[in-house]
């Protein structure tokens, strides 16, 4: 009888000790999650942006519309499975979750990596870009720690055992994560990673600056001796070193092969051209004006749904007063038809002056369409989305009067 009883003891000793490798596993997956997620909700409609290039590989071009929300529920459960596994709520559940996503996850960076069909992951939004290899590393190694959580979600405890407050920590953290994108997507991402953030100067991020590195190539040649018939291939430094060039026994073969072998400097705006109905350059014109520059951008007016012509009306007549005092200019930027774009202009009798632009870099001025940027000697002094632009008096005592 003592014999068992201290065999039982031993065995309770044996199965209560930590799992470290657990522990680890759990921690490291639970805090990348949530930050992923987080990450990613901060901007989900530039994550929805990235979702419609897999849609377009994959043939689900229908789902565009929706890309937004579909965004908004990607980045929810990512945060909701990292948050619940951290806690040890519903610990078989999660780790199954986590492995179908992880799973998900790695074949799609597999594939935008092999086929070379989306440039990049989108992993951790525009903060951390990751090319798809990299991206698919990440996922591998993430992998590795999610088979761990998974061969032992047995041992997986939650930090309470009352039931009640398991589900009342459950219930906060699917709202918070599902509450923080559906504010971004409505308010504007907390914070701006994008080139067009409040307090840049967009003229010197549309220029290279004096010294900076540029662009590095390889350039090979193949060469054959004209007297001997010998081939070869040789670089440009090895064809210049040994003044292959001099010798007229040799001649090129075909097209030289050029390689890029290390990037310089890299415009932040290297694509943003604002022209009027004629097709006239205005960039430097709309982006460096020295006074008050209210710029609403609708990176597609044909989307406008009924809200969206309400704000944009709103945001109109808001600028129509102000522009009875104070020496403002006030533009619609749009990559819509002009067609189209005349269309809107006789519906809201629109105050605003249209030119038009790339819907690429419309997408990254304001993640709102209609949005609001004020500028002033090219640099942005602050942006508003469809709900947050405020009122006449708002505008010129805090913007206008300063």
């Amino acid at each position: 009888m003592a014999a068992n009883t201290s065999y039982y003891a031993a065995h309770a000793e044996k199965t209560s000790k930590p799992d470290i490798l657990l522990g680890v596993s759990r921690v490291l997956v639970g805090l990348l999650f949530i930050f992923s997620g987080l990450i990613k909700a901060n901007d989900p409609m530039g994550f929805g942006y990235k979702l419609q290039e897999y849609f377009h590989v994959f043939h689900m071009n229908f789902l565009n519309d929706y890309s937004t929300w579909i965004a908004i529920i990607i980045c929810a459960l990512e945060v909701i499975l990292g948050a619940l596994l951290l806690v040890g709520i519903a610990g078989r559940k999660v780790a199954w979750g986590l492995l179908l996503l992880i799973l998900f996850f790695t074949f799609l960076t597999f594939y935008s990596a092999f086929f070379e069909v989306v440039t990049s992951c989108g992993c951790f939004g525009d903060a951390i870009p990751l090319t798809p290899w990299q991206s698919f590393i990440k996922d591998l190694i993430l992998l590795a720690f999610i088979v761990v959580i998974f061969s032992k979600r047995a041992k997986i405890r939650p930090i309470t055992k009352n039931p009640m407050l398991s589900n009342l920590l459950t219930f906060l953290i699917i709202v918070s994560s599902v509450a923080f994108g559906l504010y971004t997507t409505y308010y504007l991402p907390v914070i701006d990673f994008l080139p067009y953030k409040e307090g840049n100067h967009l003229p010197d991020l549309m220029k290279i600056p004096e010294g900076a590195p540029l662009d590095e190539y390889e350039h090979t040649y193949h060469l054959k001796n004209k007297v001997t018939g010998e081939t070869k291939t040789v670089n440009d430094k090895v064809y210049m070193d040994q003044k292959i060039w001099e010798d007229e026994r040799w001649e090129i073969v075909g097209e030289p092969e050029t390689r890029l072998i290390k990037k310089g400097y890299q415009l932040p705006i290297p694509d943003l051209i604002i022209s009027d109905a004629e097709g006239i350059d205005v960039t430097p014109e709309i982006v460096s004006n020295p006074y008050y520059n209210f710029i609403v951008v609708s990176t597609d007016v044909t989307k406008l749904d009924p809200i969206d012509y309400l704000a944009l009306d709103r945001i109109n007549n808001t600028l129509r007063e102000i522009s009875n005092e104070e020496n403002i200019r006030v533009i619609l930027l749009t990559s819509s038809s002009s067609d189209d774009a005349n269309y809107l202009n006789s519906q809201l009798e629109l105050v605003l002056e249209i030119f038009y632009a790339d819907a690429v870099p419309l997408k990254s001025m304001v993640r709102s369409n209609p949005g609001v940027l004020l500028m002033r000697n090219g640099t942005v002094i602050k942006k508003w989305s469809k709900v947050t632009f405020p009122d006449k008096d708002k505008l010129i005592a805090n913007y206008l009067k300063k």
